[in-house]
């Protein structure tokens, strides 16, 4: 190769593009025990070794493809099952028109994966009332955070911090009005509030703040102490 030169880099087309329904796939073995108790001593790795922690796996299982594969007591693979969907695109269906985003309190984002609140590793049946629909957020909250989320018996769904307080429903937000930009202006007409290019523009010249003054000014029974 001369000097300067550079080798052609290859195009798509030298590239080895796989099966179609395999290109981009993450790949995770993780042991049985491991994947219903993460305290369990086993194997949580990707595909081409690197550690993978189990409550990382715990999270990407909760909704993945799913191959069992067997192992005698030398680690030989003896039986390999069939590919399933933990959750079948059906139920994935139902669980979007029902929950409508992010369940976890004043979240809502439409972008949800399935979260199992009894995981199926521990028993916990694929049906939509063991589902709720989480953000890729938070639903990391649940495995990696700490946080908790169970149903109650009304059905409705309670979620809890890493200390164990339950988190508040979010209230709901207003209406908002159609024209809510003249709505918005004509309320602060009333108040007398005037709105112009120059409202926000800082009067400010630079003096530094006198903080004594301005708690004198703020707590006036706050002088002479």
């Amino acid at each position: 190769m001369r000097s300067g030169s550079l080798p052609k880099p290859p195009s798509h087309h030298d590239l080895d593009p796989g099966a179609s329904g395999a290109r981009y796939q993450v790949v995770v073995h993780v042991d049985a025990a491991v994947l219903a108790d993460p305290e369990q001593p086993g194997q949580s790795a990707l595909e081409e070794g690197s550690h993978f922690s189990a409550e990382k796996s715990r999270r990407i299982a909760c909704e993945a493809s799913r191959v069992i594969m067997k192992h005698d007591s030398d680690g030989r693979v003896v039986e390999v099952g069939a590919r399933t969907r933990t959750i079948p695109p059906a139920l994935r269906r139902a669980l979007q028109h029902r929950d409508r985003g992010c369940r976890f309190p004043g979240c809502g984002s439409r972008f949800t994966q399935g979260h199992h609140i009894q995981h199926w590793a521990n028993g916990g049946p694929t049906t939509l009332s063991n589902l709720a629909s989480l953000c890729r957020r938070h639903h990391r909250f649940v495995h990696e955070e700490g946080f908790q989320i169970e149903r109650r018996a009304d059905g409705e769904l309670q979620f809890r911090d890493r200390n164990g307080w339950v988190i508040p429903e979010a209230p709901q937000l207003p209406d908002v009005p159609a024209d809510a930009d003249g709505t918005l202006r004509a309320q602060n007409a009333v108040a007398g509030v005037p709105l112009h290019a120059h409202t926000l523009t800082p009067n400010w010249d630079g003096t530094r703040l006198n903080v004594g003054y301005a708690i004198d000014v703020m707590h006036p029974r706050a002088i002479g102490y």
